[in-house]
């Protein structure tokens, strides 16, 4: 069970890794983001069946930075299509005056 859920939780890792290095449009990044989070809050609940419950702790605390990640991720993400009127990144420049 330990080890099923592990390599579950470095495949949803990798995926989201390759989400943010291949893709180009913000809301996916920041998806991918949030799925690389969510693998590891699995491993950290998986680890909890052998060290106890700290691994849950954890996820709590993770939890609540992606919460705040997510708040203040959409909300860049907003700022900047209203200024830009588009999300993929690589149209963005936003250090041009």
């Amino acid at each position: 069970m330990l080890a099923e859920a592990l390599a579950l939780s470095a495949v949803l890792f990798a995926i989201g890794v390759i989400g943010v290095l291949t893709r180009r449009n913000a809301i996916i990044i920041f998806m991918c983001v949030e799925l690389m989070l969510n693998a590891v809050n699995l491993s950290f609940v998986a680890l909890s069946t052998l060290y106890g419950a700290s691994g849950q702790v954890f996820v709590v605390f993770t939890m609540t930075v992606a919460a705040a990640e997510a708040a203040v991720g959409l909300a860049i993400i907003i700022a900047i299509f209203r200024h830009v009127k588009t999300v993929n990144l690589q149209n963005i420049n936003l250090l041009k005056g």
